[in-house]
């Protein structure tokens, strides 16, 4: 059974937002909303500081909390590749699965229902790419499996260091940031 995660290079990305722009025409997102955006960290003390600009979006938890909180099953985790998904029909927009998202990776659409990443999933079907990663200009997103050690994402996650956002949460992500 495969595993589907995203590596995402922080060192070439650039905040240039394709990804954000690709994900809202594939997907249709409505003008205010996102499944996808930029956020830019500096870390350290001057005058040793290092800044970090990384692409953020629904990680795809193999613990997901906003599955485990809903009350109709409308958040669920797909058969295929572990990606966590929305069925807009069953969803009743409770927003208990915003409330449980620590990466505040869900929205509710102004058609009533909790909306999010899904990793492209009606893609990654067809052999292609998620959109984000498809229009990537410096190409620092990585999509793949990550059960399968000879994918690239396993790869460089084998050889770099990296890191996903909110360990302490205990979410296992599937999403990792090279540093």
């Amino acid at each position: 059974m495969a595993r589907y995660g995203m590596v995402i290079d922080t060192r070439r990305c650039v905040g240039c937002m394709d990804c954000v722009v690709a994900c809202k025409t594939e997907h249709g997102v409505p003008e205010g909303y996102c499944r996808d955006w930029i956020t830019e960290t500096v870390m350290g003390e001057s005058p040793n500081l290092r800044m970090e600009i990384r692409t953020e979006r629904c990680n795809h938890c193999a613990n997901p909390p906003c599955v485990y909180c809903c009350p109709t099953g409308a958040s669920h985790v797909h058969e295929r590749g572990g990606v966590v998904l929305v069925t807009a029909n069953m969803c009743i927009g409770c927003k208990a699965c915003l409330a449980a998202c620590p990466y505040d990776a869900r929205f509710i659409h102004p058609d009533g229902y909790a909306d999010k990443c899904t990793f492209c999933i009606h893609r990654v079907e067809k052999g292609l790419d998620p959109a984000c990663v498809a229009v990537c200009p410096t190409r620092c997103m990585h999509f793949g499996d990550l059960d399968d050690p000879e994918s690239e994402v396993s790869r460089l996650l084998r050889t770099r260091a990296s890191h996903s956002l909110l360990p302490e949460a205990g979410t296992d992500p599937s999403i990792f940031y090279l540093t």
